[in-house]
C-alpha cells in the first residue's frame, strides 16, 4: 500500500490528513492488544468531512497508515511538545486512555523506531514539503491547514468537554495575525463552542512547517468528534450531525483560499 494518497489542486490552499489513515502493516497488527486493534485513536472520518475541499481546488495529502504505526504529527526525534501534560509518542505505547496498545514485551525499540520513520514518517513529509514549496512557487505564499479530530472527552489528555472547534497557530506563531482573525469570525458566528490556542495549539507540522516571514502560512483545527459522529466502538459517522458542521468548514476554507497576504482586513 502507499504510504499517501495525493491530490494536486492549483490553489495556495495545502490540507494534511495525517491521523485518519486505517492500514497497519500485518506483522504490526498481530502485536496490538484486542482494544488496540481497533485503532480508538483515529481521526475518523476526517477525509469524508473535508471532501468539499477538492472544489476548492486545494491540495490534499492524506496519510493512508495508522497512527499508531508512526505519528505524523510529531517530530522525528519525539520531542515533546507538550510539556508537562499528558500526550502521546512518535510510536505510541499507550492509547489515549492510558491503556497499552501492545502485548507486554512487543513494544518497539529504538532501531524498529528509527526504521518505521525512514519507512512511513519521512515520505509524507518529504510529500508535504514539496507541495509547499509548489503551491508557495506558484503564488508567492502557501497556506497549510492540518486536518484533526478527536473524541469529546479524554479525562487523559484535557478537563471537560473538548469545544467542537479547537483552532491551533502555534500561539500565534504560524501564520499571519489577520488570517488567523478571519479564521476566528467564523467560529465565532457558528453554533458551536471553538477555542483558539487552546488544549490544541497544533502539533509538529503546524510549528514545523508554519513560517510567516518564509510566506507559509499553518493552522490546525482539532474537531471534536461528538459533532459528527457516534462515539462509541462502531464510530457511525453520522450524516444529519455533520452538514452543519460540514458548512461551518466550508466557509473556514473559503476564508483560507481567498485570503492574500497584506489584504485589508474585513470591517
Amino acid at each position: 500500500m502507499e504510504i499517501f494518497r495525493l491530490t494536486r489542486g492549483l490553489s495556495p490552499l495545502v490540507l494534511s490528513m495525517p491521523h485518519s489513515g486505517l492500514a497497519m502493516p500485518p506483522r504490526l497488527e498481530s502485536r496490538l492488544t484486542p482494544a488496540a486493534a481497533s485503532l480508538p485513536d483515529t481521526d475518523w472520518h476526517v477525509p469524508r468531512l473535508y471532501e468539499f475541499a477538492r472544489e476548492l481546488d486545494a491540495t490534499v495529502i492524506q496519510a493512508n497508515y495508522s497512527r499508531y504505526v508512526v505519528d505524523l504529527n510529531r517530530p522525528a526525534d519525539d520531542g515533546n511538545l507538550y510539556p508537562g501534560q499528558a500526550g502521546t509518542g512518535l510510536c505510541p505505547e499507550t492509547q489515549f486512555d492510558g491503556t497499552p496498545i501492545y502485548h507486554p514485551g512487543e513494544e518497539p525499540d529504538d532501531q524498529e523506531t528509527a526504521r518505521r520513520v525512514r519507512q512511513y514518517w519521512q515520505p509524507y513529509h518529504d510529500a508535504l514539503a514539496k507541495e509547499i514549496e509548489r503551491v508557495r512557487n506558484t503564488h508567492g505564499y502557501a497556506v497549510l491547514y492540518d486536518c484533526h479530530s478527536i473524541r469529546s472527552v479524554v479525562p487523559r489528555l484535557f478537563e471537560g468537554e473538548l469545544p467542537v472547534l479547537n483552532l491551533g497557530t502555534a500561539r500565534g506563531g504560524s501564520c499571519a495575525a489577520d488570517l488567523s482573525e478571519r479564521v476566528e469570525r467564523v467560529l465565532a458566528a457558528s453554533s458551536y463552542r471553538y477555542a483558539v490556542n487552546g488544549r490544541f495549539v497544533g502539533g509538529h507540522i503546524t510549528r514545523h512547517y508554519g513560517d510567516p516571514d518564509e510566506n507559509v502560512h499553518a493552522m490546525q483545527m482539532e474537531l471534536a468528534q461528538s459533532a459528527y459522529m457516534d462515539e462509541t466502538p462502531e464510530n457511525t459517522y453520522r450524516p444529519e450531525k455533520a452538514a452543519e458542521l460540514i458548512n461551518v468548514l466550508t466557509q473556514v476554507l473559503q476564508v483560507l483560499v481567498h485570503w492574500r497576504p497584506g489584504q485589508a482586513s474585513f470591517v
